[in-house]
């Protein structure tokens, strides 16, 4: 899909900011998390249910917050994108795998565009021990992101069987003694609330994998692959935008106007605030890449099982005479800028 790039004033979407935005954003990221964890802590059970949803959007936020911080679009100095970029990974608990090594590996497929991955998980799962391995397809059947998990605590522990990773095991086990600390007086305080803060952390996997699992089809290559030549022509036609309303768009503030995908990977120093216009001056006659929110719904349903076992956006969404066809794209497992993978 061609696009004039040039055509957009660069200058409004990437210099144009809008601090009050990033303010109350960041602010209610913050707040809403200190809130939200106080509500888990009540006796009421109407105030605990308000809790659970007010610390999944605010992790939500928080996730989509760090991505920003991650291609410098909040502040001018990447001083401070980096300090607050780490306090952010620190609520949402990709602090374990530093802020430069997830920025380096999201700024590359950026670059890149492609997929670079040194865990196979499709090959994993399959080679897993039968019982162990039904017991993963079970769970995540029932909407139970173990894989994330899996994956999560792969890495985490690297530094223990990983060679090449020994020299982070005093920066890992320092923070894995404090945030264990740290839930550890929350579940003193309440095991009830511990229990909720997981629940609401899933929230905030699911809503993730689901939007992270169609905004692709790149091609998946290991390290030691030499990756091919791909432009901006193959970037745009492989890229999708998973929004959660054209007709309202002020709904897709809700996850940060992060399912703008096309138009984040067009201009990536566009501001999550000004995406919207972006996308419209680029995109507004060319509807094929934009996916409908009830067919992200269906599809992450129907593949949740099949998605496992297949290669990352398999299925072809857009045919020879540029028509969508939807029905078998399940998408990417778990490709994410809070985990390394």
């Amino acid at each position: 899909m061609p696009i004039a790039i040039e055509s957009v004033d660069i200058n409004t979407c990437v210099y144009q900011q809008k601090p009050l935005w990033n303010t109350i954003a960041i602010l209610y990221t913050f707040l809403g998390y200190i809130g939200g964890i106080a509500l888990l802590t009540l006796p009421h059970r109407f105030l605990n249910a308000l809790g659970v949803v007010l610390l999944t959007h605010s992790l939500i936020i928080c996730a989509y917050l760090t991505h920003e911080f991650m291609h410098g679009t909040i502040f001018k100095r990447r001083r401070w994108n980096v300090l607050f970029g780490m306090g952010m990974l620190w609520m949402n608990g990709g602090c374990y795998y530093g802020f430069q090594s997830l920025t380096l590996q999201h700024i590359a497929h950026h670059i890149d565009r492609a997929d670079v991955f040194t865990f196979d998980v499709t090959g994993e799962i399959k080679n897993l021990p039968k019982l162990i391995r039904l017991s993963f397809l079970a769970l995540e059947w029932l909407y139970f992101p173990i894989i994330s998990f899996w994956i999560r605590w792969r890495f985490i522990t690297a530094p223990w069987w990983n060679p090449e990773c020994r020299g982070d095991q005093s920066r890992v086990a320092l923070i894995l003694t404090i945030r264990s600390m740290l839930f550890t007086v929350l579940g003193l305080v309440s095991v009830k609330a511990l229990l909720l803060y997981f629940l609401s952390y899933i929230g905030m996997l699911t809503v993730l994998r689901w939007m992270d699992a169609f905004q692709h089809t790149y091609e998946a290559f290991r390290p030691d692959t030499p990756l091919p030549k791909r432009d901006r022509a193959y970037e745009q036609a492989n890229t999708f935008s998973n929004l959660l309303s054209r007709r309202y768009p002020w709904l897709n503030l809700l996850v940060l106007n992060f399912g703008y995908h096309n138009a984040h990977h067009a201009i990536m120093k566009c501001p999550w605030h000004s995406l919207h216009e972006l996308d419209r001056n680029l995109f507004q006659d060319k509807a094929v890449h934009y996916i409908p929110f009830w067919q992200q719904l269906l599809n992450y349903h129907r593949f949740r099982i099949t998605r496992l076992f297949g290669e990352q956006g398999l299925g072809i969404l857009v045919d020879e005479n540029g028509k969508s066809s939807l029905e078998n794209f399940y998408g990417a497992i778990e490709v994410s800028f809070l985990t390394l993978y």
